[in-house]
């Protein structure tokens, strides 16, 4: 495949593409044409169709995968594509990783390690409720493929769970070091700490909030979804499931930071410490990503992080 980061003006591709965006225009001179934005891993490339009811180019829409034939020109300095034929094309024609932004990680390993860690799980009720969620295959391909967000931090297939590992592998260390900490408890609420977000977002290519994730939020659909479960185990004890739903709710720390409750559990604080190291290291992460090792320009305030920001010296 012919990456979209690789182009050069004066190429004629034949790709295939994800169609990030359509929209209808008119030129000045009022013929109707199409703004279409392009998109693999690599980034984005603006396209027109200047003729769309033109023998060649059939209908397709916005999240369509798309075979497309066109020249690659410059527009005021910006490679644009002029699309001479478009087809959409059917599954299995594409492979979904070549469009969308993926997991440095495998995601097999990193979901066999997190499995390896429900098996330390000693409480039996924690552990009953861990493998109703992981071992169930409908829900292990959606935690695999999903993000952790729409944007910020992990925001890429994979992402929560890359994400959901790192946070829980933070709580072990923190319950080895610190005796204090019930083990248990506090890899159960990391493990399900963003559940909610299988239901917040949808799925790639879309990755945007749902009316569920506009309305209620991953904290508080994780948290019911945990305790919907727990009522279908027999003998649950109620103290226990309140405390794992309470470290869920106030995993953020803060209420202004998004969670319902502050932290009233030692765990609950862990783990939202847990949590904000990891969002905090991937942002700073991928902020620079793109910034050459040599390059200690400071880059500018980055109102996630609220601070100016540079590459650490060599």
């Amino acid at each position: 495949m012919k990456y979209i980061s690789t182009l050069r003006e004066g190429e004629r591709i034949n790709e295939v593409y994800l169609v990030k965006s359509k929209q209808s225009a008119l030129t000045k001179s009022g013929k109707p044409y199409d703004n279409v934005i392009l998109q693999d891993k690599t980034g984005t490339l603006d396209a027109k169709v200047w003729d769309p009811g033109s023998v060649g180019i059939e209908e397709f829409d916005a999240m369509d995968y798309v075979a497309i034939t066109g020249d690659i020109t410059s527009f005021q300095g910006n490679l644009q594509c002029s699309i001479k034929r478009a087809r959409r094309v059917s599954e299995g024609e594409y492979d979904p990783k070549d469009y969308l932004p993926v997991s440095e990680q495998n995601v097999d390993e990193m979901y066999n390690e997190l499995k390896n860690i429900i098996a330390t799980i000693q409480n039996p009720y924690l552990s009953q409720l861990l493998h109703k969620f992981f071992d169930d295959e409908d829900f292990a391909k959606r935690f695999k493929f999903h993000s952790a967000a729409k944007s910020v931090h992990h925001g890429f297939v994979g992402g929560l769970l890359e994400h959901t590992l790192s946070v829980t592998q933070n709580c072990d260390y923190f319950a080895k070091h610190y005796k204090v900490l019930n083990r248990d408890l506090l890899l159960t609420a990391a493990m399900f700490h963003d559940v909610g977000k299988l239901q917040e977002l949808s799925t790639f290519p879309e990755n945007d909030y749902t009316d569920a994730g506009q309305l209620l939020g991953h904290i508080m659909i994780g948290a019911e979804w945990v305790g919907e479960e727990i009522r279908n185990i027999d003998g649950f004890p109620i103290v226990l499931a309140n405390e794992l739903k309470h470290c869920i709710l106030a995993h953020h720390g803060e209420l202004e930071y998004g969670s319902p409750k502050k932290p009233a559990l030692i765990e609950a604080v862990a783990l939202s410490f847990a949590d904000n190291i990891d969002a905090k290291i991937e942002t700073f992460k991928e902020l620079i990503t793109n910034v050459p090792e040599n390059n200690l320009e400071w880059q500018g305030f980055n109102r996630f992080m609220d601070t100016n920001l540079r590459r650490t010296s060599i």
